[in-house]
């Protein structure tokens, strides 16, 4: 599938030890030492490739055909976090990773105010922990009574 999409463009102009490189660099499973071990050429020359314009327009362009297979399962996961997560924090970032790549949000927020933010999720979400707790605790103690005598003598 990837490689029929690939046909005329500049991943397919490139010999095939080239290829390879862009693919197991994709990958990130290997040292750069291992990729050039892999492709029968030294590290030095891997270095080499992946400054060369050609080879850098190729490896955007295997990336971003291997990564729009996944775009639209990613999306629907998105939406299943923001929908279904009990988790406060999830629920943001969920959103605010659906807003920044809808063009909505910023990628370049502040990250003092992301984490802001979230120390806000993580206290709220420790509060309402808390008053579940002392709910719970209220209505384990119902056959308790109390008497308050605060009627003041004359």
């Amino acid at each position: 599938m990837v490689y029929k999409t690939l046909q005329n463009g500049a991943f397919e102009k490139l010999d095939r030890r080239r290829q390879k490189a862009i693919v197991l660099l994709f990958e990130d499973e290997l040292s750069d030492e291992q990729i050039a071990k892999a492709v029968n050429r030294s590290r030095t020359t891997l270095s080499t490739w992946k400054k060369e314009k050609e080879f850098q327009k190729a490896m955007q362009e295997y990336r971003h055909i291997v990564v729009d297979d996944f775009v639209p399962d990613a999306i629907k996961g998105l939406k299943k976090l923001v929908l279904d997560s009990k988790s406060d924090m999830v629920k943001f970032q969920s959103i605010m990773a659906v807003l920044n790549l809808s063009g909505y949000g910023t990628m370049e927020e502040n990250p003092e105010i992301t984490q802001a933010k979230l120390r806000k999720l993580e206290a709220e979400a420790d509060i309402r922990e808390a008053q579940a707790a002392e709910a719970k605790n209220m209505t384990d103690s119902s056959s308790e009574v109390m008497i308050v005598d605060d009627i003041p003598e004359d």
